[in-house]
C-alpha cells in the first residue's frame, strides 16, 4: 500500500454516497482495521463512548425493510415521498457493509454529552481518513429515522444511535474534486 501524505488524504476526504458504490465486496479485514483506527481517537477521560454494529448481507436488506417501513409509518400522508421510500432501501442494499455509528454515554456522567458526542465523531472522522487513504467509498448519515432503531438493534442502558457510515467500492474516476471557501475566511489571529 502507497501512503499518501496525510495532507492530501484529509484534503481527499469526501462522502462517497452508496449509489456510487461497485459492486465489489469490503473485506471483513478491512473494516476490523477501520474500526481499529476508530479506537484511537481522542476521549476525554477515556471514555471511550463510541460502539459500532456492523451490518452486512441480510441484515442489511432486514435493516433496509426496516428503515422504509419505520419512514412509512411516521411520515403522514402529505409529506410521503416514494423516492425517499425507494432510496432507503437502495443505499442498505448498494452498500458493501453499514456500521451504526452508536454512542455509549458515560454512565457516571463525568464529562458533559457534547464531549462524548464529539469523541464519537472523531472516531468517525478517523473511519473516513482510513477509507479515504484506501479507495474506500464511505459516507455518513444521519436521517431521522436513526430515533426509532432500537426496534431494530439491542442497545445498552445509556447506548444511542448516531448515524449510519456507509461502505463501498467505487469508480475513482466518476468522483468530483472538493471545494472549500480559505481558511483565511474562517480565522480570526489574536496577538
Amino acid at each position: 500500500m502507497i501512503k499518501e501524505d496525510i495532507n492530501e488524504i484529509i484534503k481527499n476526504r469526501r462522502s462517497i454516497f452508496p449509489t456510487q458504490y461497485t459492486t465489489k465486496e469490503v473485506s471483513d479485514a478491512f473494516i476490523k482495521i477501520l474500526l481499529e483506527n476508530a479506537n484511537w481517537a481522542p476521549t476525554h477521560k477515556l471514555t471511550q463512548p463510541w460502539r459500532f454494529k456492523v451490518v452486512q448481507g441480510e441484515a442489511k436488506d432486514r435493516l433496509g425493510v426496516f428503515l422504509s417501513d419505520t419512514y412509512t409509518d411516521i411520515t403522514s400522508d402529505d409529506n410521503f415521498s416514494p423516492f425517499k421510500h425507494k432510496k432507503i432501501n437502495s443505499n442498505c442494499k448498494s452498500a458493501s457493509a453499514i456500521i451504526a455509528i452508536c454512542m455509549q454515554r458515560d454512565p457516571k456522567e463525568r464529562i458533559p454529552e457534547w464531549e462524548e458526542i464529539a469523541a464519537v465523531a472523531m472516531a468517525v472522522q478517523n473511519m473516513w481518513l482510513t477509507c479515504t487513504a484506501n479507495d474506500i467509498g464511505s459516507y455518513w448519515s444521519s436521517p431521522k429515522l436513526i430515533e426509532y432503531v432500537d426496534g431494530f438493534f439491542n442497545f445498552e442502558e445509556g447506548e444511542r444511535c448516531l448515524g449510519f457510515f456507509y461502505l463501498g467500492n467505487y469508480d475513482k474516476s466518476a468522483i468530483n474534486v472538493s471545494k472549500r471557501e480559505p481558511i483565511e475566511n474562517k480565522v480570526q489571529w489574536m496577538k
